[in-house]
């Protein structure tokens, strides 16, 4: 079935474009931002079950964008009152003028920006679904996290612990301004299996996730979400640690994704460029990778939890080749840091929530696939690992440094699997080291979308990203 557009924002349509005519008689650039998400969590583990709202991705309220004389100004309303509308004007512009009057007597200067384009479009899009988050049937749900939770403590009782946990989002979004009229409805949902274990005094955790463009019908990939987690969990209990050094290593898609995120993800987020705190700046057109290397960034490159129609902005959707046969080629770009720089929205203005700020952010962030194969890979290697797993990443988009903590590597030895397991890694380098040393590059890809994305220390949104298998050399410890 299609995702119902919320009936909520509907009803206000018309009384959010009065509010737009009302402003647009003050300001040159007046748009609103309506958000309408209910979302659903459940959660199972030892001792508890939960059931509540996902707090990074539910909300209702509205963002009012204006902008005069090259400055622009936001107002957020967590209640809208449709029956006054001039008494909403009034307070919004209210207490904008008294932020001037802050800005003016303090002496702060104004990054004076032209005016985001405003031409005329129409969206309304609705995706497929199974099950809306909305309409769930609690005890249904329960019933099949309580079981398949029973069944897994019952086989493994060893285990510590054992938490299951699936949650949907409803994302309604209409962006209004004088021209446009965007309206979109679509559903993600993530499910997770994390098994707690202990080996020789070590509490080791182990998950495996699954995410998408669907409802709660998700739920039903949890019972090999679990074998998965289970046989994560065997493999870290008898893990060793690695000796650190440069070897050859193979990334699974999981790794390709993260390698693809942190070493040109918020390095080519463009209002970086606007602050010259981005090296990628400089490199545009030049050669920083392999041949073998295209990777793509957009909400239209990928099927997965932030693959939408339109950005925070009103932007439409689009798929940014960043890398091309391992050439620089384009950045993305919000639509203020687009003016500022004088170049076209990419359509990754995203904000955490509708009180928050909108900045330049990842989407789906993938390495394009080749032609080898796996096997190929293996037998490729006199010594090095198979990389498997994430726990977390970080760059620093100023020196091209990048950082990523994997879960596990499998010992390869004379082009063969030894089944010798190391735990924790830690890779780091130097971004076009590390891309340049991509030498094969299998012909599938996978698409990870179960994490969030913060700029610095906050704002966080979700992203998703992904890749096929890829060879290349690494400093691992």
């Amino acid at each position: 079935m299609k995702a119902p557009f919320s009936s909520y924002l509907a009803g206000i349509e018309q009384p959010l474009r009065e509010l737009i005519a009302i402003l647009s008689k003050e300001y040159d650039y007046v748009s609103a931002l309506a958000t309408d998400s209910p979302a659903l969590q459940v959660m199972i583990r030892r001792g508890s079950q939960s059931v509540s709202t996902d707090s990074l991705t539910a909300e209702r309220g509205i963002v009012i964008r204006v902008m005069n004389d090259g400055h622009y100004s936001e107002y957020s309303l967590n209640a809208f009152d449709p029956s006054d509308v001039e008494g909403t004007a009034k307070k919004i512009a209210s207490a904008l003028a008294a932020q001037n009057v802050i800005l003016s007597s303090t002496g702060t200067s104004i990054y004076a920006t032209g005016r985001i384009p405003d031409a005329a479009d129409e969206i309304f899009y609705e995706s497929e679904v199974e099950q809306l988050p909305e309409e769930a049937d609690l005890d249904a749900l329960l019933g099949q996290l309580n079981g398949l939770y029973a069944h897994v403590m019952e086989e493994n009782p060893d285990l510590l612990n054992f938490m299951l946990r699936v949650s949907s989002t409803h994302i309604n979004k209409m962006f209004l301004s004088m021209n446009k009229n965007l309206k979109q409805s679509y559903v993600i949902a993530e499910a997770y299996a994390i098994s707690v274990g202990m080996a020789d005094g070590r509490v080791i955790p182990a998950y495996s996730a699954d995410s998408g463009l669907c409802g709660l019908e998700i739920a039903d990939r949890l019972s090999e979400l679990a074998k998965q987690s289970l046989a994560k969990l065997a493999d870290l209990k008898k893990a060793e640690p690695i000796t650190p050094g440069e070897y050859e290593v193979i990334a699974n898609p999981e790794v390709a994704g993260v390698i693809a995120h942190e070493a040109f993800g918020h390095g080519m987020e463009m209002d970086m460029f606007v602050k010259n705190r981005a090296l990628a700046k400089e490199k545009m057109g030049e050669k920083i990778a392999s041949s073998l290397v295209t990777m793509h960034e957009g909400a239209l490159c990928a099927r997965n939890v932030t693959s939408y129609a339109f950005d925070d902005e009103g932007t439409r959707a689009g798929d940014v080749i960043e890398i091309d046969h391992g050439i620089l080629k384009n950045g993305i770009c919000d639509a203020l840091s687009a003016v500022r720089l004088g170049v076209q929205p990419t359509g990754n203005g995203k904000r955490q929530n509708f009180e928050h700020k909108a900045y330049t952010r990842m989407t789906n962030t993938l390495f394009d696939s080749g032609d080898s194969t796996l096997d190929e890979m293996i037998s490729s290697i006199s010594h090095g690992y198979l990389l498997e797993g994430i726990s977390s990443g970080m760059e620093d988009p100023k020196h091209w440094g990048i950082q990523c903590i994997l879960t596990l590597g499998r010992e390869i030895r004379d082009g063969k699997l030894t089944g010798k397991i190391v735990s924790p890694i830690i890779m780091t380098g130097y971004v076009p080291d590390l891309l340049n040393s991509i030498s094969m590059v299998s012909g599938d890809r996978g698409v990870y979308g179960s994490g969030y994305c913060g700029k610095g220390y906050k704002e966080f949104v979700k992203v998703s990203d992904g890749g096929p298998y890829l060879k290349m050399k690494a400093r691992l410890g």
